[in-house]
């Protein structure tokens, strides 16, 4: 593994099929309560293999997708019909023109922009009235075999900036505090499925073969003996999405 690789940023392009394949999509509601529903030019900022910038289409809006990595970039563009365009690029360094965009995401991606830089190139993007909208799925860790099946996985840094989002200050001098909602939405899985969300996770990826092994262990013995999963062969694993609406101040 590269060392570009093992940045936990940039570990995802590696496995952009798995990604794709097991991680969950946002709920509708929650598209419309961030970008409304009349069509709107939105930029989705990190946007990986296209989960957010696909149900952002869905909705009607008219979706320019940036991510600085090439191989889920590729994933996204060959995924996803409707696109504006797709451009390798940062959140720290947009490739588009000054108030370009009435509505600017984020998809469980926020937590990897370096803000002191990117907060005023968001700015510089939104349109005068725009909104910057950060979202993050996260599992329900009040539902006891989730909390067990992820005890051996530390808490990622997304889950951590779900929570900080909320704080004064966190989106700097130049944006209003944020609107915050929570919506909850499920998805039916399988072990396999709970087991390739497990290695889509950048703590799993950037892990050597020894840690990898351990995980694998304890997650399958949580799937084999846990007694709210005993008998299924797929069962429920809720989410709280947590929703952000900022303004510019």
């Amino acid at each position: 593994m590269s060392i570009e690789a093992n940045r936990p940023s940039r570990s995802f392009g590696q496995a952009a099929d798995l990604y794709d394949a097991a991680r969950p999509t946002y709920p509708a509601e929650a598209l419309a309560w961030l970008a409304g529903d009349a069509p709107k030019d939105v930029v989705d900022i990190g946007a990986g293999t296209g989960l957010l910038t696909r149900g952002l289409i869905a909705a009607g809006h008219r979706v320019t997708a940036v991510e600085p990595d090439p191989q889920m970039l590729a994933k996204l563009t060959a995924a996803t019909t409707g696109l504006v365009a797709g451009l390798e690029g940062t959140a720290e360094a947009l490739p588009l023109p000054d108030a370009s965009a009435d509505v600017l995401t984020a998809g469980q991606a926020f937590h990897w922009f370096d803000r002191p830089k990117a907060l005023p190139e968001l700015r510089r993007v939104l349109r005068p009235g725009g909104v910057l909208a950060p979202i993050w799925n996260l599992r329900d860790a009040d539902t006891p075999w989730v909390t067990a099946v992820w005890a051996s996985i530390d808490a990622s840094q997304g889950e951590r900036d779900a929570v900080a989002a909320t704080d004064p200050g966190y989106f700097g001098d130049l944006f209003a505090e944020p609107e915050h909602r929570v919506f909850r939405h499920e998805r039916a899985i399988d072990r396999a499925g709970v087991l390739r969300l497990v290695h889509s996770r950048s703590y799993y990826l950037t892990a050597d073969d020894a840690l990898r092994r351990r995980i694998d262990r304890d997650v399958t013995d949580v799937l084999d003996h846990h007694p709210d999963l005993a008998g299924k062969e797929t069962f429920t694993l809720p989410y709280n999405t947590h929703a952000f609406r900022v303004r510019p101040a």
